[in-house]
């Protein structure tokens, strides 16, 4: 037999003395002492040889109906669930790969096996001597296999994770029959956190590889593990406190904040958060480590407002992005109110549903963030609004957030409508209705137009810069007289109708082009808002892609994609004439074509990589182009630009050690990557 690993002299004498008992380990004494207890419930003799934590164990896997004489798991994960376990479990599986390695080769090709299990004894890895993985196959020891004690009963795997200690099970000492040629040690990895079990380290092979000492060993790998587990999370929270730093601008100075990573856990917060959490959540003292929101396998929900608890969803939750995924959430727990004036008012389904309209709009960017503020504000008046922005920029999804935000029931109609979609004859037969016969081809009986579709509800009216001019009188009568005329009849129908109108156009324009009428534009533009093209809401380009890439992966029965640093910077970069359509659109095209699961530049479809590769910073007027002078401070900043990011790059997204490279301070480098970024998101 090879020579076991860290042999110690004296090892092989069977007489070596057990740790616990003081006593020498003896085989034949543990397996009578053994059959005793399935006889007769105990070992019937106080001085048998079975060390407490052994005989404690044994009478767990008596009450839990373990096979004694069984040999082996019973249950092993199939295919799908053991991908599932893997993927959910991939940073242990990370932090445990460097140890794994490290001690496979110290051990070589003594008989000897190293486990990583998961937090319920499921083996995740295996690694050392072949030929004993090998005979490990005979009692399912291997990837995939259940080894907690209410499976396996006493084992190194199980008996740690019950114990919360390191854990050596020599022999005899296992409660089934058909392991007890088997010699195993294990010891708990606990997560840096919050000090929980997330895992088992495990030594196994026949049972003459035996020395306790070895415990040592497996205390010494577990903690390898925790430390490598510690500097990733240290990583992990750097990067999440520098995403959230774009995040603080027009936040109160007293208001609390909490960072949660993509587990929902607490890793951070201000001095301001513990008071405000336990004014507002009732329960016991914040600490690091806390769950508040759930999460699947690392992966924060799409509605985070949902997952908090319920005295908290009034509060501000907003996703921190890294590398153009989700990583992490910003808690704010706000010193004032931020409640919608209107909100006791309302019925619990109108309350939902407003939440469920703003949350329709993606975003966490200062200029989307102050419109939906202000159009919430303004939906609580009754005078028709007019929505303005380019063509993509979601203004339907501002007309919905106007109507949930001024219903009190739930059950108020909202009503849409383009008048681009239907030809100059019928658009006033849509919207005002039509007396029977009133022109050819209206229905004999007549019929309702939108304004009585909408009747105490909101009426939203797309490409109102579509309306013919001799249409717009009628509007404006209706408007006006708050009565609605169906074509060829003068019976007025009362309608209480709230109006929001989009428009791409430039109506003030249109006006003074005499296409559009003056008093109308008058009367739609009491309350008027510009909702910011893509290029201009920082930060929103990847947390828009990050929605869509989880939405369309849900549609199409897929895993998310992974974007490379180099394709999300063509993302970020480009201008979107499109706006969030043309987004959407190309990430479900990249759903559905990329074949690795990686997004590269080359994925990119070419007209993108066309339209990408065109100038796209614009023009001002009066701006003659660029002197000499100009050029060579652009030459310069772009130079300081590309050494900023090289650095961050090179230490790992460590904004200190970036700092420290370039000469610069950590103050500096924040303000020189937000000018930077604010450019190239323009």
């Amino acid at each position: 037999m090879a020579k076991p690993p860290f042999f110690l002299e004296g090892y092989n004498d069977p007489g070596a003395t057990d740790a616990e008992q003081g006593r020498p380990y003896d085989e034949r004494e543990t397996n009578r002492a053994w059959e005793n207890f399935l006889t007769f419930g105990d070992l019937r003799r106080e001085n048998a040889p079975v060390r407490g934590v052994i005989e404690s164990s044994w009478q767990r896997s008596l009450k839990s109906g373990v096979d004694a004489h069984g040999k082996g798991s019973s249950l092993v994960a199939s295919p799908d669930d053991l991908y599932e376990l893997r993927l959910k479990n991939e940073d242990l599986m990370a932090a445990s790969a460097q140890t794994f390695r490290r001690v496979a080769e110290v051990l070589g090709d003594a008989a000897t096996m190293l486990l990583i299990t998961d937090r319920n004894g499921v083996v995740l890895d295996v690694a050392g001597d072949q030929r004993t993985i090998d005979a490990g196959h005979d009692i399912r020891l291997e990837v995939g296999a259940a080894w907690g004690e209410t499976v396996t009963g006493t084992n190194g795997i199980g008996t740690a994770l019950v114990t919360g200690k390191p854990v050596h099970v020599h022999a005899a000492e296992h409660f089934s029959e058909g392991i007890k040629a088997w010699t195993c040690v294990g010891s708990p990895i606990r997560s840096p956190i919050d000090g929980s079990i997330i895992g088992i380290v495990d030594f196994s092979g026949p049972q003459a590889i035996f020395h306790r000492h070895n415990v040592a060993l497996a205390v010494v790998a577990a903690n390898h593990i925790e430390l490598a587990l510690s500097e990733k999370i240290r990583i992990e929270r750097m990067r999440l406190l520098e995403a959230s730093i774009s995040r603080m601008p027009g936040m109160n100075r007293s208001d609390g904040v909490v960072i949660l990573d993509r587990f929902g856990r607490v890793v951070h917060h201000n001095d301001m958060a513990p008071g405000r959490w336990r004014r507002i959540a009732h329960t016991p003292d914040l600490s690091i480590g806390t769950q508040i929101l759930p999460s699947s396998e690392g992966l924060l929900g799409k509605d985070l407002t949902s997952g908090l608890p319920e005295e908290l969803r009034e509060q501000q939750i907003e996703p921190l992005v890294v590398d153009g995924v989700v990583k992490g959430a910003m808690l704010v727990l706000a010193s004032k109110p931020r409640m919608n004036a209107g909100a006791a008012q309302m019925s619990p389904s109108a309350q939902s549903a407003l939440i469920s309209a703003k949350e329709a709009i993606i975003g966490c960017s200062e200029a989307l963030l102050d419109v939906v503020e202000k159009v919430e504000r303004a939906a609580l008046g009754r005078t028709a609004i007019l929505l303005e922005g380019e063509t993509g920029v979601g203004k339907e999804l501002f007309a919905r957030l106007i109507h949930a935000a001024s219903q009190k029931t739930g059950k108020e109609p909202f009503v849409a409508f383009n008048c681009g979609a239907v030809s100059k004859e019928l658009l006033g037969g849509e919207l005002f209705g039509h007396a029977p016969g009133a022109f050819t081809g209206a229905t004999r009986e007549g019929k309702a137009g939108r304004f009585e579709f909408a009747n105490g509800g909101v009426l939203s009216l797309d490409e109102i810069g579509e309306m013919p001019l001799d249409l717009q009188p009628y509007l404006l009568r209706v408007l006006e007289e708050r009565a609605v005329y169906r074509l060829g009849d003068s019976k007025p129908r009362p309608v209480d109708v709230r109006l929001v109108a989009s428009t791409n156009r430039n109506l003030k324009q249109e006006v003074a082009e005499g296409r559009f009428r003056r008093d109308l534009y008058f009367r739609i533009g009491v309350v008027k808002f510009t909702i910011p093209p893509l290029r201009e809401r920082l930060g929103d380009v990847e947390i828009l892609i990050d929605h869509f890439n989880r939405q369309f992966a849900a549609t199409y029965n897929t895993q998310p994609l992974r974007f490379e640093a180099a394709t999300m910077e063509l993302l970020r970069r480009y201008s979107w004439p499109g706006n969030v359509r043309e987004l959407r659109n190309l990430i479900e095209n990249l759903v559905l074509m990329t074949l690795t699961g990686v997004v590269t530049p080359r994925d990119l479809p070419e007209d993108f990589l066309e339209a990408a590769s065109q100038p796209t910073t614009p023009t001002l007027s009066g701006d003659r182009g660029q002197t000499p002078e100009r050029e060579e401070i652009a030459r310069f900043d772009e130079m300081e630009r590309r050494a900023i990011e090289r650095a961050v790059a090179n230490a790992g997204g460590n904004i200190a050690a970036a700092a420290e490279k370039l000469g610069l301070s950590r103050a500096t480098l924040y303000r020189k990557l937000h000018q930077y970024r604010s450019q190239t998101s323009g």
